[in-house]
């Protein structure tokens, strides 16, 4: 809405929108390694109790089998969402005998990257490209990288806000328009993402098996554990979500067109690393194709523009064709201290941000600009916490404790107007709650991960797994008959769906392949 609209002048017209239109819709896409309890990830297949990972609706893996991902349905009520995160898992738990979810981001020991076992969605050609694709990802960039977990946060507001705000634009609400306000969004988005890494960081700290063989900066905390005294994301850094050919891959965030233009071209563009590791070895594919992107996921971002496919479109053509439908944030960390991974505070608060983002002027990105923004969160995630740390705002330098706290204030009149309209006071109190943080340094997941480390003399793992052990004691409390009869046959009936699939399968895979390929 941006470039029109003042945001003291959008504050004002919000007063005149009915309490309905400012209720935002939310879900939430958890991941967590079943391990074992020495601290390496478990070898067993998903537990056929928690269903099928190809057709279950909330619960799946992503890179790896022991990779678990809980899925809640789009609520409108903050409450609901971690509800329902809270009620898949307690399920979930009960089936894992004699294993845990590690609770971090950053994954325990790993040796042997082979440790890693790549997710089986059974035998049906789409479970088998899943699986494909994710060889495809181990033979590019390896096992360990994919093994990282995270809170991806799916976001999306009324389409009686939509209309609105076209009407104060003198604008026609469709699908353009919706895409273009969108986009002005994840642009504020990559200009203060910075704020979440400080903020809901929680991996400062590293087991010493992740880096073998990698090179690093980082310090040594003990004989299995290095660090970065100020880090807040090492998830987010070069040692976690990396991608090394796609260095010189530039996705411009201006507009969808040009989003989706440069990601298709992506996915057209072989590359002669690629070409030479081949597609397939007698039978065995390691690859879906040669191309700098096998398919649209593939590309590293810390937020995407979403809409859900259907009729077996593709997430790029569906996105051209309806517009853009909700937003989803991937550089969310774990809290190790959250049972759930995150809190009510955080959820509050990641809302208030986005409608902040979403709501305030947001010119079109340079180039200067998206040179600024990727080095403030390169550097962020290393150094985000130390005391005189700066970033680079339009050319000059700003303190991040300034920046943020600037930031924070502007929010305040929005989330006084939010919870206006919702009686209540869950903004102004996630708000609080941040600006505490900025405050003081050591109310941050990162540091309190660090102090936890430091007052109980343990390493990174030794860390992890009690915390993990502390999660399971909490889950591990009786589950309501009620609901586990709901989520056993819920399983059961994904595991029908999954074997529905593969009887009517027809092609043969390197023909469904081909087929997929070419399509727009």
């Amino acid at each position: 809405m941006s470039q029109l609209l003042p945001f003291d002048q959008v504050l004002t017209l919000l007063k005149a929108v009915p309490p309905s239109a400012l209720r935002f819709s939310r879900g939430i896409e958890k991941e967590g390694l079943r391990v074992n309890a020495d601290a390496r990830i478990n070898p067993q297949p998903h537990p056929q109790a928690l269903g099928s990972t190809l057709t279950h609706p909330h619960i799946t893996t992503d890179y790896s089998e022991a990779l678990l991902e809980f899925i809640t349905p789009v609520k409108q009520n903050a409450d609901e969402v971690l509800a329902f995160l809270d009620d898949v898992q307690r399920f979930s738990f009960h089936s894992l005998k004699d294993q845990y979810v590690w609770p971090a981001s950053m994954p325990g020991i790993i040796e042997d990257e082979l440790d890693v076992p790549i997710a089986d969605y059974g035998r049906s050609n789409v479970g088998t490209l899943k699986h494909v694709y994710r060889h495809g990802l181990w033979h590019r960039y390896g096992r360990k990288m994919q093994c990282i977990a995270g809170l991806h946060y799916n976001y999306s507001v009324s389409d009686e806000l939509w209309q609105v705000i076209a009407d104060w634009k003198g604008e026609t609400l469709d699908k353009d328009f919706v895409s273009n306000e969108y986009f002005g969004l994840i642009r504020n988005f990559r200009r203060y993402s910075w704020l979440l890494l400080y903020l809901f960081g929680a991996s400062p700290a590293i087991d010493a098996s992740f880096l073998i063989d990698e090179e690093h900066d980082l310090e040594k905390w003990d004989d299995n554990t290095f660090y970065a005294p100020y880090a807040t994301s090492l998830r987010m850094s070069g040692l976690g979500y990396q991608n090394n050919a796609q260095d010189d891959l530039f996705v411009c965030f201006n507009g969808l067109p040009t989003y989706t233009h440069t990601l298709k071209t992506a996915m057209q563009q072989s590359m002669p690393q690629y070409e030479a590791m081949g597609v397939e070895e007698q039978g065995t594919y390691k690859q879906l194709n040669t191309n700098l992107l096998q398919i649209e996921n593939e590309y590293y971002s810390d937020i995407r523009p979403k809409r859900n496919s259907k009729n077996g479109e593709k997430p790029l053509t569906a996105l051209n064709e309806h517009g853009v439908e909700y937003i989803e944030v991937r550089c969310l960390d774990l809290n190790p201290f959250e049972a759930l991974g995150a809190s009510r505070d955080q959820i509050n608060f990641m809302d208030l941000f986005l409608a902040y983002c979403l709501l305030s002027p947001s010119p079109k990105l340079s180039n200067s600009e998206c040179a600024e923004v990727s080095e403030n969160q390169k550097r962020v995630v290393i150094e985000g916490r130390h005391p005189e740390f700066t970033m680079q705002r339009h050319g000059e330098s700003v303190r991040l404790q300034d920046w943020a706290r600037e930031l924070l204030i502007n929010m305040a009149p929005l989330a006084k107007l939010l919870d206006e309209k919702q009686d209540g006071d869950d903004f102004q109190n996630a708000l609080q709650a941040m600006s505490q943080r900025v405050e003081d340094v050591s109310l941050t997941p990162s540091a309190q991960v660090l102090a936890k480390m430091k007052q109980n003399g343990q390493s990174f793992s030794e860390f992890a797994l009690e915390q993990a052990k502390q999660v399971t004691e909490y889950f591990k409390a009786p589950v309501n008959d009620e609901r586990n009869v709901y989520w056993s046959k819920l399983a059961q009936r994904s595991i029908a769906q999954q074997h529905e699939i593969e009887a009517q399968d027809r092609l043969p895979f390197s023909e469904f392949l081909a087929e997929y390929l070419v399509k727009a």
